[in-house]
């Protein structure tokens, strides 16, 4: 008797499994909106994207040996996101005889005659303070370590920052992930 339950059951899901009725009529299109409208455009929303930005400014008693870049409207900086700051180490050529940009993430520390010297960096989502930090009087420092220095701020959100496999010290891995060519880069000198 349980044979032959178990082989009906069988038989019987089969059959079950096996059945298809009639496709139903379609169904109706949506609408767009609430009423059927399209909706009115918004304005343009800013970059959440990250941003690039090349500053140049110059180190002195004035300025109490820092450089400060407020973010402008443009470029919108969350508590969450982080912010790199390079400095522009050196130059080299290509093959082509082309010039190449040597960028070095800070905090950099360089050996002088008069002792320590370091660039460093701290920033709020509003701002970036770009100083230097030494063992010896700043007064005695030479033009060519406090005039005209370039740096390049990239800002990252906090989803970029966070994948395990971004170079952070490698600036065209930055730009890279950021979507930034050299080309997009702003350039901004300090007064």
């Amino acid at each position: 008797m349980k044979k032959t339950t178990i082989l009906l059951s069988t038989i019987f899901a089969f059959l079950f499994m096996a059945c298809e009725g009639p496709q139903g009529p379609p169904g109706f299109d949506g609408l767009d909106g609430r009423d059927g409208r399209d909706g009115i455009d918004g304005q343009d929303g800013i970059n959440i994207l990250g941003k690039v930005v090349d500053i140049q400014g110059t180190f002195d008693a004035g300025n109490d040996y820092s450089i400060f870049y407020e973010f402008p409207q443009s470029i919108e900086v969350f508590e969450t996101d982080v912010v790199l700051v390079y400095l522009l180490w050196d130059q080299t050529e290509d093959g082509n005889g082309d010039p190449v940009d040597i960028w070095r993430l800070m905090p950099q520390t360089r050996i002088i005659d008069q002792g320590l010297l370091q660039y460093n960096y701290d920033y709020t989502f509003f701002d970036v303070s770009i100083f230097l930090e030494a063992d010896f009087d700043l007064a005695t420092l030479l033009p060519g370590d406090t005039d005209n220095q370039v740096f390049r701020i990239a800002v990252l959100p906090a989803e970029a920052a966070q994948s395990g496999k971004l170079d952070v010290s490698n600036i065209h891995s930055v730009m890279g992930r950021l979507g930034v060519t050299e080309k997009d880069v702003q350039k901004v000198i300090l007064k």
